[in-house]
C-alpha cells in the first residue's frame, strides 16, 4: 500500500459527464446524480485500508448533505482483474450490506477516473450547481484512525456549497491507496 495525496484543486473546473453501470443494475450519468445545491463524486473501492476506516463517516456524511440539497456518487475505478475484492459483484455486496443512500458506480474502463484525474482511494470532489468545482479534499482529519469528533472538512465545504454555491473552508489533500490502474 502507497499512501498518495492528491494535489491542490482548480477551483472552478467543470465537472466531466460520465455513463456509468450501478452496484443496484441502472446507468447512471452526471445529470442524474446531481442535487440541486451540487455534487459529491467520490472516488473509492472496497479492498483500500483508507475507505474502510471512513467508510461509516463516508455514510453519514453522504446522508446529511443529500437532505441538504447536494447529490452524492461514488466510484470506484480500480483493476477488478487484479484486484476481485473491488469486482461489481463486491461493490453490490458492500454496498448492500453498509445501506449505501447514493450510486456506486464501477468504472471498468477508468477514463472517469482519468477525466477527474482521480489519484486515490477515497478522493473527493465538491461541485456546486452549475458542476463547477469548489472542493478537492479529505473527509476529514482521522485519516486511517477511528478517531471520533474531528473537523468534518468534505461536509463543511459542502454545507457552504450548498447555502453559496462556494467553499469558503480550507482544503486539505486526501490520502489514500493509489488506483489501481490497468495494465
Amino acid at each position: 500500500m502507497v499512501a498518495l495525496r492528491t494535489p491542490k484543486a482548480e477551483i472552478g473546473w467543470q465537472a466531466s459527464d460520465f455513463n456509468l453501470p450501478g452496484t443496484d443494475g441502472k446507468q447512471y450519468t452526471l445529470a442524474d446524480v446531481r442535487g440541486p445545491n451540487g455534487l459529491v463524486v467520490m472516488f473509492i473501492c472496497n479492498h483500500c485500508p483508507f475507505v474502510q476506516a471512513i467508510l461509516d463517516k463516508i455514510l453519514r456524511d453522504a446522508k446529511e448533505l443529500q437532505a441538504l440539497g447536494i447529490g452524492v456518487v461514488a466510484i470506484s475505478a480500480n483493476d477488478a482483474e487484479e484486484y476481485p475484492e473491488d469486482s461489481p459483484e463486491n461493490m453490490r455486496k458492500l454496498a448492500e450490506a453498509k445501506g449505501f443512500t447514493f450510486p456506486y458506480l464501477h468504472d471498468a474502463s477508468q477514463q472517469v477516473a482519468r477525466a477527474y484525474d482521480a489519484i486515490c482511494t477515497p478522493d473527493f470532489f465538491g461541485f456546486n450547481s452549475d458542476l463547477k468545482l469548489q472542493y478537492r479534499g479529505r473527509l476529514d482529519d482521522s485519516s486511517m484512525q477511528h478517531k471520533p469528533g474531528g473537523e468534518r472538512e468534505l461536509f463543511t465545504a459542502m454545507k457552504q456549497v450548498a447555502e453559496t454555491g462556494k467553499a469558503l473552508a480550507p482544503q486539505n489533500p486526501s490520502i489514500g491507496c493509489s488506483i489501481k490502474w490497468c495494465h
